[in-house]
């Protein structure tokens, strides 16, 4: 091995030392770094409601509104398409380009209109600035009432998804601490996702309802490998022990994170894509959340449990 190399070596294994000094020693204050962002994200979602009524942006699909579909060879102009819709109609338009085999220039426009009267001339505009007739549309409508009641429901699902998780998690461990870690892990992930696909403003579809109970079965997993590792094996040190997690749950979270980044670039579908977005930003946020607020939060109840039985 020549100097340099060996420099380079040393190097590399200082700046782990620092890390994991700084992990290990600072990690009460890395758990108030996620906490303030777990308090920032609600603070968003918050604000969100106040201001809008609703605490995420809802997609056509569970709001109510027209989806029409144009599927052609002929060449589109999207942002032609798109300067004259949101010119002529003041309801909140979306237009996004569909790309499926040789149609790359194919079309799903979105539009929060219900009304009969108005779907007649929206559709007749569209048949006006594209050149073709209605019959070359796929047309959609669902009504408020409709996307209300989906939207009620699925919401219902995953609260009943994240009740049960709770319920699951707390026969396993019978004890209530950790058992709580990992549900606020699972609540983290949800919130803080949400609130970053709101800053995005990204409109959340049925599919994307979908995503978030993922991202609930994602989180328990990484969390419930990490709590296992500590609280049920007894072999090595705590950190050993977390470390040991850490090397299987980063790489179950890294290959997961590979998989839906490609299917996220190579998709042509806009549901599979959202679902692929709102799962990656979740296996990026479980990183923080699992091996620094649960970490942190195992650490503190085995010294507390240790310093009662010392006593004892």
């Amino acid at each position: 091995m020549t100097d340099h190399q060996e420099e380079k070596s040393e190097q590399k294994s200082n700046f782990i030392t620092k890390v994991k000094h700084i992990y290990e020693t600072k990690y009460k204050l890395l758990f108030g770094i996620v906490l303030f962002i777990l308090f920032l994200s609600f603070v968003q979602i918050g604000y969100q409601y106040a201001t809008t009524g609703e605490f995420l942006h809802k997609g056509v699909s569970i709001k109510g509104g027209l989806t029409v579909t144009i599927l052609t060879e002929k060449g589109l102009d999207y942002n032609y398409v798109t300067t004259q819709l949101y010119q002529n109609f003041g309801k909140e338009i979306q237009v996004k380009i569909l790309s499926i085999d040789e149609l790359q220039n194919s079309l799903v426009i979105e539009a929060d209109i219900t009304d009969t009267a108005e779907i007649e001339s929206f559709i007749s505009h569209i048949e006006k600035i594209t050149g073709l007739k209605k019959d070359k549309f796929t047309i959609e409508v669902t009504g408020p009432s409709l996307g209300d009641s989906f939207f009620h429901d699925t919401v219902i699902a995953l609260l009943i998804a994240f009740l049960a998780m709770g319920i699951v998690v707390f026969l396993y461990f019978r004890v209530p601490i950790p058992s709580l870690a990992v549900m606020l892990s699972a609540l983290s992930d949800i919130v803080i996702t949400l609130a970053i696909v709101n800053l995005m403003g990204i409109k959340i579809s049925a599919s994307g309802i979908v995503a978030f109970l993922l991202v609930i079965g994602f989180s328990v997993d990484t969390d419930i490998l990490l709590t296992i590792k500590v609280l049920k094996r007894k072999e090595g040190s705590v950190m050993d022990r977390i470390y040991n997690a850490i090397k299987i749950g980063t790489l179950m979270t890294f290959c997961s994170i590979a998989a839906v980044s490609i299917g996220l670039l190579l998709s042509k579908s806009e549901v599979i894509s959202q679902i692929m977005l709102i799962l990656l930003i979740g296996l990026i946020v479980d990183l923080f959340t699992t091996w620094i607020q649960n970490v942190a939060i195992l650490r503190l109840y085995l010294e507390r449990k240790e310093k009662h039985e010392s006593k004892n």
